[in-house]
């Protein structure tokens, strides 16, 4: 189908965006095919009119787990003890596999049209992104990594991570990932919020430095980026130290670790959302324990301040919100761009930019899609409102366009209590 938005105001994605009038984007198939004077004929177009709302690339999260929903819990569960439940069976699996699925179809209908995933369950990941290719289900671009790599009693071991007691045992991993056609291998190197036991250890390190270099020269050998998780700055450093390419969540940083990740051309994935929860609520609300509120603290302060410390030093910045923490849905990404603005002190510009445009660059499909020019992939979100004037407008979208296949008027379903509680920090 060739279609033509017309009337819209135009946010194109680049660093200055401002919102340009008096275009049309015309689009044939999944392609935008240019970007033409309102005058212009466009019979052979079917027309959108816009009204006058904004139209802008879709949201990129950079950091997503197919596998959980964000519902607040009571106490901690046992994770691994989950997800061997649900990949027992054929029939558990099945059921495992629609949820992920249902997940995936929320990213794309709250405006994300892009995702990359940093541990799932099994093959989930990569099998889900080809049938989204496809046309055999409704979702976002995937950039999988399927099953991350821990350590026996390291961060999500069992669960969305294998727990490799060796370093053989970890490369081998590497290896079954290229057989499952991964994008990007992920590796759990520290422990987080909810593993630490006492006060101002979170992100104690699990992974010792030789099997993250192992990995990293296996992943490298083979063609892939490393990403880590990593909640301190001894975790940092080790990461940088032994080849990882990008940093998810971070820590505060010293100047050796700024000129490490200079020195190693790797990027930052911000991750304010899962934190904030455990920092700012109360107790009362979170069920936290005293220590997990004290480190939650050390993690939000660290993960902002990181953050202010990669912008002011020229190092490269995303955005991912953690999706699957608990008060982390499937559809509130655009809470962490309100967050890098609120907390980080960027500009909406910047914000949006940073979720659009750098997060294709540095995610390596900048060529494909990130950005509303003549080329590109028609991933395209509509807003009644402007977000360069409040981000607050990317909460209610009213149209989604994913490689050209337009969605009017998305529907998600809300959960109350995550809303309330959030909506305090806005």
């Amino acid at each position: 189908m060739k279609y033509a938005y017309k009337n819209g105001k135009i946010l194109n994605g680049a660093r200055d965006m401002q919102a340009q009038e008096g275009y049309i984007i015309l689009t044939d198939g999944d392609k935008i095919t240019d970007i033409v004077p309102d005058q212009t004929g466009i019979e052979e177009y079917q027309v959108i009119d816009l009204q006058g709302r904004y139209i802008m690339p879709g949201l990129i999260n950079m950091h997503v787990h197919l596998a959980g929903n964000g519902k607040p819990q009571k106490k901690q569960r046992d994770n691994e003890k989950l997800v061997k439940t649900l990949m027992g069976t054929a029939l558990s699996r099945a059921v495992a596999y629609k949820v992920v699925a249902d997940f995936a179809r929320t990213e794309l209908l709250s405006g994300v049209t892009t995702i990359r995933t940093v541990g799932g369950l099994g093959a989930f990941d990569t099998k889900l992104r080809d049938e989204i290719k496809t046309g055999r289900k409704i979702g976002p671009r995937i950039l999988a990594a399927n099953e991350g790599i821990s350590v026996p009693g390291g961060h999500m071991a069992g669960s969305v991570a294998i727990a490799a007691g060796s370093i053989e045992e970890a490369v081998l991993h590497v290896e079954e990932s290229q057989k499952e056609n991964v994008d990007i291998i992920k590796l759990m190197i520290t422990g987080g919020v909810m593993d630490a036991k006492e006060k101002g250890v979170p992100g104690e390190l699990k992974m010792a430095p030789e099997m993250v270099k192992a990995v990293c020269g296996k992943a490298h050998e083979l063609g892939y980026k490393v990403a880590a998780h990593v909640e301190s700055p001894e975790g940092v450093r080790v990461a940088l130290q032994n080849g990882v390419d990008s940093i998810e969540h971070g820590a505060r940083m010293d100047d050796e670790m700024i000129r490490l990740f200079k020195e190693h051309g790797a990027f930052l994935c911000t991750t304010i959302s899962p934190a904030l929860p455990y920092a700012l609520f109360d107790r009362s609300i979170t069920n936290a324990t005293e220590v997990e509120q004290f480190n939650g603290n050390v993690v939000f302060e660290g993960i902002v301040e990181c953050a202010k410390q990669a912008l002011a030093n020229g190092i490269p910045v995303v955005l991912g919100n953690d999706v699957g923490c608990p008060w982390i849905t499937q559809y509130d990404f655009w809470r962490e761009l309100y967050y890098f603005h609120k907390y980080v002190g960027v500009s909406n510009a910047f914000a949006l930019y940073t979720a659009t445009s750098k997060a294709a660059q540095m995610a390596g499909i900048g060529n494909i899609t990130g950005t509303i020019e003549k080329g590109k992939c028609a991933d395209m979100i509509v807003t009644a409102e402007n977000p360069l004037e409040d981000l607050r407008a990317l909460r209610h979208v009213d149209m989604v366009i994913a490689r050209g296949q337009r969605i009017d008027q998305p529907k998600v379903k809300i959960n109350p209590i995550v809303e309330t509680e959030l909506d305090k920090f806005l």
